[in-house]
């Protein structure tokens, strides 16, 4: 036949993974476990010359870094985390498929020193599919703490490929894995892995198979690719073999789907899993010494973090902290950034002024378009630049993964997958970014359900107006200190949305996103102390300013329209009081007013918008303003009628209503279908607007003010 790896497929995924690169150029793969350091080893070899993006056609974000040696130009693709090259989510599959098909010159896998067995699988499995494998055994000074040794020279000899130490915080062997690379590159080292053997039985499939590979199959290794077609990963059969006509590997995609066919793939799959074990474990007894009692400190740790009694109050106590250094953090730079901002606006009013501009000018760029943008880089960057650090310092420290450990049963038991709540805290900073992180979860069916539910938690920009109506209506009139009940408001709203979160992924589970929720495999990495460099790039870089950038780019457009409506009159009144006048008979029946409404409507591009909206049109002011204190803006809103049945169904609505446009375009992108993006907007749309009728109702019919 002599079919070549790209004619095998419709789409090649050789031709997505492709790497230009010029005669003295390699490709080197960088490839681990997640929790291994990997992203450290990345950084200190390429420094700042990096950029990340997406894999075509795919949501799973690369990293790619460049760095010369010895006359030589090396290009180090950072690739997703992975336990197994039997992939099972996004990510695990773009790193399977890249070490197949990316035509890497060699591949470093990092592993951990203080848990170097656990490691050892992915390690095995690379040694099959290339001979140009390099093993980078980072965090040895972390292992050293742990009075852990670790026989590089033995280890090397066993697995029959170069093996380095390395600390690559504090740049221990990164000189020693520079010319490493390049021997193995340019040849003047030529490992000779030792793999795995197996059974008689698969060998001998294994054998039958190589010489049809060998003929027809070229760049990927014959004896890797017969391996996975006698243990029936459906996943790579689907993608590689399903067009091959030949008649032994038909024999193996056959449709047999009967309980006997699938015994015997899944005896094959356990016997590979096994023996990939079992060589693992050999070379940490004959290679490795450790103290079992510094081993101990993480586990005894985690009979507190992890306990059914300590650990849901534990992850409470925690994000409560998290929340008061945010909310409280972020007022005194919320407040010198906006000073800074608003004297700016002054400074270009007073330039307008000079040009003799026209004043729909001025009010369109300036009272429109900058006034908005102000007030989202005030309000959105300092709770952002606080909370997504404090975040990151969490994952760093190793304790997120013991969060999602925790709530797993909550979930399993809702349908869904325990990870969703690694999304939700994410999406406490913000919605957009707690939608990209629901990349962790493999299900696809389970992915959607955190996507979809992910706005129930509020983010940064909700908080704003949670507070502000807390505090009005629980500090002023009970004179009790400052913070406490609104602390205590705002975090029952999120314990509500929790709960509310857990409701609706069971409710989706059973109806349009039928399903079993899959099996939650969580490796609990060791207690770290947090990489405060790595810390502050990821979050102020890569979440803080990215998320802030989007939402600035949708927002201040808006600032435009909305100064509009604020300004055309129709008869006595403008277009944002017709519009409120009109909404008004069915704000009352969910316990609010139409210009309450309509402001919620207008504030779509950025949640953050919703009081300056309200003010400004309570007050008629024509453009968008601030309250001065929690005093005025008190008598204002008592002036216009409200209640404490008003304040409590403004902080629902703005819990549970529909994601801003920032996040709606998040969605968009990742699920590439509009039908999720509107379902995303409408499901929480009808269950807030449902749940402020109701508490409405409950008011009215006991008479309570």
């Amino acid at each position: 036949m002599g079919l070549t790896f790209q004619s095998i497929q419709s789409c090649s995924l050789t031709d997505i993974f492709q790497i230009d690169k010029s005669e003295k150029q390699y490709v080197i793969a960088l490839a681990g476990n997640p929790n291994t350091g990997k992203s450290t080893v990345f950084n200190a070899l390429t420094g700042l010359h990096q950029h990340t993006g997406n894999w075509p056609g795919k949501t799973v974000v690369n990293a790619r870094g460049e760095y010369p040696y010895n006359g030589l130009e090396y290009i180090l693709v950072d690739l997703p985390g992975t336990y197994s090259l039997f992939a099972t989510s996004a990510e695990e599959t773009v790193s399977r498929d890249f070490l197949c098909f990316g035509n890497s010159d060699a591949v470093v896998v990092v592993c951990d020193a203080t848990c170097l067995e656990r490691n050892l699988n992915l390690v095995y499995q690379v040694m099959e599919l290339t001979n140009r494998v390099i093993l980078c055994i980072n965090l040895i000074d972390e292992a050293k703490k742990k009075n852990i040794e670790v026989d590089a020279r033995g280890i090397e000899k066993e697995l029959g490929i170069p093996v380095i130490l390395c600390a690559a915080r504090n740049g221990t062997g990164l000189l020693e894995l520079r010319e490493m690379i390049y021997k193995v590159t340019t040849g003047d080292v030529n490992p000779s892995p030792n793999p795995v053997h197996y059974s008689k039985d698969i060998e001998d499939k294994a054998a039958a198979l190589i010489p049809v590979f060998e003929e027809n199959v070229k760049g990927v290794n014959s004896r890797w690719l017969a391996l996975r077609l006698i243990d029936g990963d459906t996943r790579f059969l689907d993608s590689i073999f399903t067009n091959f006509e030949h008649p032994l590997i038909k024999k193996y995609i056959s449709t047999d789907c009967s309980y006997e066919a699938e015994a015997d793939k899944k005896k094959i799959r356990d016997e590979i899993a096994k023996q990939l074990y079992q060589k693992a474990e050999t070379i940490k007894l004959k290679y490795i010494t450790q103290d079992s009692l510094k081993m101990n400190r993480d586990r005894i740790l985690d009979n507190y973090v992890t306990s059914r009694i300590f650990g849901i109050p534990l992850m409470l106590l925690v994000l409560a902290v998290i929340f008061w250094i945010t909310i409280y953090g972020a007022n005194i730079p919320s407040a010198m950034i906006s000073k800074t901002l608003f004297y700016v606006e002054d400074k270009l009013t007073l330039l307008f002024t000079l040009l003799n501009a026209p004043q729909w000018l001025h009010g369109v760029f300036i009272l429109g378009l900058f006034r908005t943008m102000a007030w989202i880089i005030s309000v959105m960057l300092p709770p952002m630049a606080i909370f997504f650090p404090l975040f990151t310092i969490l994952e760093d420290l190793g304790y997120l993964p013991r969060v999602a450990f925790n709530m797993d049963h909550l979930f399993k038991k809702a349908c869904a997958h325990g990870k969703q709540c690694l999304s939700m805290c994410m999406g406490f900073g913000c919605n957009a970014a707690g939608i990209v992180s629901c990349r962790i979860i493999e299900s696809p069916r389970e992915r959607l359900i955190a996507i979809l539910t992910n706005n129930f938690v509020p983010c940064n920009g909700r908080f704003p107006t949670l507070i502000a109506i807390s505090s009005v209506f629980l500090v002023t009139k009970t004179g009790i200190n400052y913070g406490i009940l609104p602390a205590l408001s705002v975090t029952g709203l999120v314990i509500f949305g929790i709960i509310v979160t857990l409701l609706v992924s069971y409710g989706l589970s059973k109806t349009i996103l039928k399903g079993i929720p899959s099996t939650f495999t969580l490796e609990l990495p060791p207690y770290r102390v947090p990489q405060i460099g790595r810390v502050l790039y990821t979050s102020i870089i890569d979440r803080t300013l990215f998320v802030l950038w989007r939402a600035v780019a949708v927002a201040a457009p808006a600032g435009i329209f909305i100064w509009i409506l604020a300004n055309i009159r129709v008869g006595d009144l403008s277009i944002i009081s017709h519009v409120a006048l009109f909404l008004d008979p069915f704000a009352k029946m969910i316990g609010l007013d139409g210009y309450i409404l309509m402001a919620f409507l207008l504030a779509l591009p950025a949640n953050e918008l919703l009081l300056p909206i309200l003010i400004m049109s309570y007050l008629s002011t024509g453009a968008m303003v601030q309250y001065d204190s929690i005093e005025s803006l008190r008598r204002l809103l008592l002036d216009h009628n409200w209640t404490y049945l008003t304040a409590l169904n403004v902080m629902l609505f703005s819990l549970l209503h529909w994601p801003c446009a920032t996040t709606l375009l998040t969605i968009r992108k990742e699920t590439g279908s509009l039908k999720w993006t509107i379902l995303g907007a409408v499901i929480p749309t009808v269950i807030a607007v449902i749940i402020c009728f109701m508490t409405t109702m409950v008011f009215r019919i006991f008479n309570w003010a």
